[in-house]
């Protein structure tokens, strides 16, 4: 289902657009379609109001949890089964945000993720990723939603950008508060600064040279490290907000003196953020994770030479969740059955 298609069913009903905006901004709050400010607009047409039953058992169906994995860190990893049986990731993240899937598998190929071993299987509508914000705030609040979860949120651009318009109008997240993470393509750069909602941006970075970008991200468009961070300057730029650009950071790879003198070249004096984050170990692949003590003293010292550093550690290591490895062991046999449902929702804790 498109949230296009969904408008134009109720619009076939009798549905004003008072109407739909009510009706998709209570969908998008995990509220019953049916909620809202009646005294603000007309009452809700009767051949809609006959028709809720069977949408509302529709919405619910696009995804459902089919387990729960909470980490110590306060997040919580999903694993979420579609419609049609298959499975896609998204992660709790503490204070209240959100790492949604944007595809069934991935075609870029990263050859340390665990998402793109089988490739892209399918791509997600517009209402199926929109779900996976309606079951996480059915768990708890959600103020910002990240596109960093399986796939590569360029090559499902309309239903991406469907799904930001929505969420920045009707879901009451806050535009800085969207971001798109991609590895790059022109596309992103063509399209995103006509949106009226305009996201932030995460770039995949990862290396400063060339040649081992082609490596890691084989099927990756080719723009080299030097002209991603200049499309993303100009972006950063024309936006207001700082290009936010992800280094996965593997043992003996890419954090070497080389690429560390290879970032400040890049990032110093740029309207930026470098988000660090050591690689969450995946048993079949050959990559290791650094040692945090080393990780720790790399982005003290990339932040002493003019670059914004943060280290972050990926949602879930305690469970093992690596982007795409719940949904390997769940085709494997190994997931655990479902865990029940939370409706309580924990106190805000202020925006992320």
């Amino acid at each position: 289902m498109r949230i296009e298609t969904l408008r134009q069913r109720l619009a076939d009903l009798g549905a004003k657009p008072v109407h739909v905006q009510r009706m998709l901004r209570a969908w998008l709050h995990a509220l019953p379609l049916d909620a809202g400010p009646t005294r603000r607009g007309p009452a809700l047409p009767r051949a809609v109001v006959d028709a809720l039953p069977a949408l509302t058992a529709e919405l619910a169906g696009l995804a459902r949890v089919r387990s729960e994995h909470p980490g110590e860190d306060g997040s919580a990893r999903l694993l979420v089964e579609l419609a049609d049986g298959q499975t896609v990731e998204s992660v709790l993240l503490p204070r209240d945000g959100l790492c949604v899937s944007s595809q069934v598998g991935c075609a870029v190929g990263c050859t340390f993720c665990m998402t793109g071993r089988d490739g892209l299987l399918r791509q997600l509508t517009s209402a199926e990723i929109l779900a996976q914000v309606v079951l996480a705030r059915a768990r708890r609040p959600v103020k910002k939603v990240v596109f960093m979860g399986m796939g590569e949120p360029a090559h499902n651009m309309d239903a991406v950008l469907e799904t930001i318009q929505l969420l920045g109008e009707e879901g009451g997240i806050g535009h800085k508060n969207l971001v798109f993470s991609t590895v790059g393509d022109h596309r992103v750069f063509e399209r995103l600064p006509g949106l009226r909602v305009k996201p932030a941006l995460a770039l995949s970075l990862h290396t400063s040279r060339a040649g081992l970008r082609a490596e890691l991200l084989p099927k990756a468009p080719r723009i080299t490290p030097d002209e991603l961070v200049e499309l993303g300057e100009a972006y950063a730029r024309a936006t207001g907000y700082p290009i936010q650009y992800q280094w996965t950071l593997i043992e003996g790879i890419n954090d070497t003196p080389e690429e560390l003198d290879g970032i400040v070249r890049l990032l110093a004096g740029k309207y930026a953020i470098m988000n660090m984050i050591p690689y969450n170990s995946v048993p079949d692949l050959p990559y290791r994770r650094p040692d945090w003590a080393k990780a720790a003293e790399i982005a003290r010292s990339l932040h002493r030479r003019g670059v914004l550093t943060k280290l972050r550690n990926s949602a879930g290591q305690d469970v093992d969740g690596g982007c795409g490895q719940l949904r390997a062991r769940s085709l494997q046999g190994d997931a655990t059955t479902e865990a029940p449902l939370r409706f309580a929702r924990r106190p805000p804790t202020g925006a992320q």
